[in-house]
């Protein structure tokens, strides 16, 4: 229970998921220095090196740490990035991610026999509605290109939690340096391939302290310190503890978007956010009685 957890635990898991949620305004930022593909390469790159070297061996069969890297490096940070270059505002796309539970929870119906109860049913509806209610205010305002893209992220981020529930990483640390291995050279490949080399050449040569500091903070403050973090505290306390914090990410995206990016939210987004974090909540947190799961799991990682 949450009244278990020490205070200072209780503010490092709060720091975690405001430094996730301001990760979106990080890479708005970055998009203005790198293509989408070439910054995710590089994000990868940088969580791995050094660290794949102080991690030791990785703790699960490579099968699953290549799954995971192409289903949640190449496919859905790829269309993220992507998605959020052709004009997803960041504070939306921070709330429009965490629709992944909804995926994840079909997923695992279809890969893992998890049937979802009435409670998880009704949440996935909710949350649905609420894409529906953020694809009207966005279509009316910006691209609706991009809003599909990172919906689709979503959809391979729900992917990439099933193969890690299957994967069963017992370090969440360990796993994510070795899964930041595997989408370096396919995202570099299809950087050169989509967006140029030459566009990739002028982005690195043009690379100055404030590009090098979005990088360092994407990869070793969001990822490498935050799902550290985030397992250390999933290791100390029961799930049902921790992962309600997941809820604040679009809550610090959305407020930091709106405060350094100047991004509106319009009363349709703000009933857009209302419906897909009650139905998140729905989803990931109802009681063990309203499934029927195959073995225990633990929450997905929810950074950006």
């Amino acid at each position: 229970m949450l009244d278990r957890m020490r205070p200072a635990h209780l503010a490092l898991a709060a720091l975690v998921t405001a430094l996730w949620g301001v990760n979106f305004v990080i890479i708005d930022l970055g998009l203005d220095h790198f293509p989408p593909l070439l910054f995710s390469a590089l994000r990868f790159l940088v969580a791995a090196l050094p660290a794949v070297f102080f991690v030791g061996r990785p703790k699960v069969a490579w099968k699953w740490i290549v799954g995971v890297g192409l289903a949640l490096g190449v496919a859905k940070f790829g269309l993220l990035f992507t998605g959020m270059s052709m004009g997803a505002p960041a504070g939306l796309s921070s709330l429009i991610l965490q629709v992944q539970a909804v995926f994840t929870a079909v997923f695992a119906f279809l890969a893992l026999g998890e049937r979802p109860g009435r409670v998880k049913l009704t949440g996935m509806a909710v949350a649905l509605a609420g894409i529906g209610v953020a694809a009207i205010d966005e279509g009316a305002s910006s691209s609706l290109t991009g809003f599909l893209l990172v919906i689709a992220a979503a959809v391979a981020w729900g992917v990439s939690n099933v193969l890690t529930r299957k994967a069963a990483p017992p370090d969440a640390l360990n796993f994510m340096v070795w899964v930041s291995t595997v989408p370096v050279l396919p995202l570099l490949a299809l950087s050169l391939l989509v967006e140029g080399p030459e566009r990739d050449l002028a982005a690195l040569r043009d690379l100055d302290p404030v590009g090098v500091g979005v990088i360092v903070f994407i990869a070793w403050v969001a990822t490498v310190f935050g799902f550290g973090a985030w397992g250390w505290l999933l290791r100390r306390y029961p799930a049902s503890s921790v992962a309600p914090f997941s809820l604040l990410v679009p809550v610090f995206g959305m407020s930091s978007a709106a405060l350094f990016l100047g991004e509106g939210v319009s009363p349709l987004r703000w009933c857009a956010a209302a419906l897909l974090v009650g139905g998140v909540a729905l989803t990931s947190l109802t009681p063990k009685r309203d499934t029927t799961p195959e073995k225990p799991l633990a929450p997905e990682p929810v950074a950006p």
